[in-house]
């Protein structure tokens, strides 16, 4: 099957076994290449160009890194890694998800590339890996895995577009001169009609009453970020109860077909599976290591 050859980047040695030291290292070359793309946009972090600027040979750069794709994802989990999470989860919901949009955010603003970057599949780096821990760490006392998933979504979908939108009104503004306060007095004469004409209520309302459009855009983004916790309050306004796990995405072992062999009779005490048999040693408590872990803590958790 095309395609079942490639090695994620994250599992090749940065060194190799035998052989002279390398010249250069990884971090070397995404530096390099982040610092091109900052400058000049993701299509100038060619790898020739990137060879150029560490003063390496062209072919020599495929030592270090097999392709332009392993590159830009090295590049994207760099830059993912300036998202100071530390301390998180400290217990206050409201404000680790605030902290994890700003520094998302403010990382789009330093590194306007990152648009360019294409996110149909979800980057598995260690940096993006630690960041999903963590945001997932606060999410997971109040709603099951698949609403938390539903929740960061949302969550990231909301900074990611804000940012996009917010990088793109900078790009047009080198690009024509323009800011958007002079954008806005170029076209008052056309704005003016419109809401003369009486054709547009809700238009002509937005353009009377919003005060969003005249916000500086940090301000722009904090308002609508403050709507969109206050979306995510219900689901996490307390604690989730345990409930039987979804099956709809579990696809469970097939049994040999004898007639003596009977299925898991013991639920999970936290979520309600079925914990799975075991061939040697003692009897399973918990139906995986998460409700494990998610036991321990609650039998942590002092009382009131």
């Amino acid at each position: 099957m095309a395609g079942t050859d490639h090695v994620n980047i994250w599992m090749r040695p940065e060194r190799p076994a035998r052989g002279p030291r390398p010249a250069y290292s990884r971090a070397q070359i995404t530096e390099a290449a982040i610092r091109v793309a900052d400058a000049e946009g993701l299509e100038a972090a060619t790898m020739r160009r990137i060879a150029a600027e560490i003063g390496a040979g062209a072919m020599s750069l495929y030592r270090y890194v097999p392709g332009r794709g392993d590159l830009v994802e090295l590049m994207a989990d760099r830059v993912m890694g300036e998202i100071d999470l530390e301390g998180v989860p400290s217990g206050d919901w409201r404000a680790d998800l605030t902290r994890y949009a700003e520094g998302l955010r403010a990382m789009w603003l330093r590194h306007p590339w990152i648009a360019a970057v294409p996110r149909a599949l979800p980057g598995l780096g260690p940096n993006q890996l630690r960041l999903i821990e963590r945001v997932a760490a606060v999410l997971d006392p109040y709603v099951s895995v698949d609403e938390g998933l539903s929740l960061m979504s949302i969550l990231t979908g909301y900074v990611e577009s804000t940012a996009r939108e917010e990088v793109g009104q900078i790009e047009e503004a080198r690009r024509s001169g323009l800011t958007a306060a002079e954008w806005m007095t170029r076209n008052s004469p056309y704005v003016r009609r419109l809401v003369d004409s009486g054709e547009y209520p809700m238009f002509t309302k937005i353009v009377l009453e919003a005060r969003q459009p005249h916000l500086d855009p940090g301000d722009r983004f904090r308002y609508g970020l403050e709507r969109v916790l206050d979306c995510l309050a219900t689901p996490l306004s307390s604690p989730h109860e345990p409930r039987p796990r979804d099956e709809t995405f579990v696809t469970k072992p097939a049994h040999s077909g004898t007639t003596n062999e009977a299925a898991p009779a013991t639920a999970c005490p936290v979520c309600g599976g079925d914990i799975p048999e075991t061939a040697t040693g003692r009897p399973r408590r918990y139906c995986s290591p998460a409700c494990r872990q998610r036991a321990y803590r609650t039998r942590r958790t002092p009382g009131p």
